[in-house]
């Protein structure tokens, strides 16, 4: 999992799971992993229901799954005992579940309470990009095209930012472990292409703030976003921003710990803002596909090519105001 680029967070989850499931069976089956069968599996699932939500039985017997195919594939275990309990079970993993709806304007009040200039930008990064965490952590100064880059700060922005105007810039090449500089990378990239993503006057606004107070960094990557607390120039990482959206989250009464998806507001709801109201103004969901860096080559060729007339000119005309 970590070669192939999984967070921390992610790598913790499927332990947290693998270990419940061990000491089940230990305890109440009296076998190990690579002896359980069907029924011992499917015990395991009955126990869960009752006690944790359908969507995280389903999640749970999602990660059991994909165990034990790994460890058939590599001649480790004999076979899959859960391949029929997932056929049997009524669940599907939600990849998206109900969430809290937020209006445009509950959005704006929102960050109107946000004022430190490093949060504000993160924030706004997410809400107006619909960035993943791990891409906006993996942000370096060159990935941004705007004035205050180009000419103030005299920075060699990208040359697949040439001619993009006011442009981010995305990768599809971040793994965590990846070195770049010298510096080692904490969170990856899951886009299938590179995006280049349009930067309207608000947005430029929230990161021209940010600019003015960023502290120099201590890469050489030079990342946008460092840290103004203990980790002072360095990179931010995947937790420092989850820990800031949660904390102004619970002060707005939107995050509570032990809340689901349908309840909190993390990071990824912010994907989620993005991805339904740019798509309910636009009507046009091959470009939020597009700026999203969900869609395939053939599909995201056409943007490429037709990105000025056709890109931006969308995002513009429809890309909601924050503040």
């Amino acid at each position: 999992m970590t070669y192939h680029g999984k967070t921390d967070r992610t790598r913790a989850a499927y332990e947290r799971v693998l270990r419940k499931f061990e000491t089940f069976l230990d305890e109440e089956q009296g076998v190990g992993p690579a002896a359980a069968e069907h029924r011992d599996c499917m015990a395991w699932i009955h126990r869960l229901r009752g006690t944790v939500a359908e969507s995280t039985v389903a999640t749970y017997a999602a990660y059991l799954h994909r165990f034990y195919a790994y460890m058939t594939q590599v001649g480790t275990f004999d076979g899959n005992p859960m391949t029929l309990v997932v056929e049997e079970m009524d669940e599907r993993i939600n990849t998206d579940p109900t969430r809290r709806e937020i209006s445009v304007s509950e959005m704006r009040t929102f960050l109107g309470d946000i004022a430190h200039p490093l949060d504000r930008a993160l924030l706004v990064t997410m809400l107006k990009t619909g960035v993943r965490v791990g891409e906006l952590c993996n942000l370096d100064l060159r990935d941004l095209s705007i004035p205050e880059t180009r000419e103030t700060l005299d920075v060699a922005v990208r040359p697949q930012l040439d001619g993009r105007g006011d442009a981010l810039f995305v990768a599809a090449d971040r793994a965590v472990g990846d070195v770049t500089e010298g510096e080692r990378r904490t969170a990856a990239n899951k886009r299938k292409r590179a995006t280049v993503i349009p930067v309207d006057d608000e947005l430029r606004r929230s990161l021209v703030r940010w600019l003015a107070v960023r502290p120099d960094s201590v890469s050489r990557a030079d990342p946008l976003f460092v840290g103004t607390g203990d980790s002072w120039g360095r990179r931010v990482t995947p937790h420092v921003v989850h820990h800031a959206v949660e904390t102004h989250a619970s002060d707005h009464g939107w995050h509570r710990d032990g809340g689901g998806a349908e309840e909190n507001v993390t990071p990824h709801y912010f994907r989620h803002f993005f991805t339904t109201h740019l798509r309910d103004r636009t009507g046009d969901r091959g470009i939020v596909k597009y700026l999203r860096g969900d869609v395939a080559s053939d599909i995201i060729d056409t943007y490429t090519h037709d990105w000025g007339d056709r890109v931006r000119r969308t995002y513009e005309e429809n890309i909601y105001e924050l503040t």
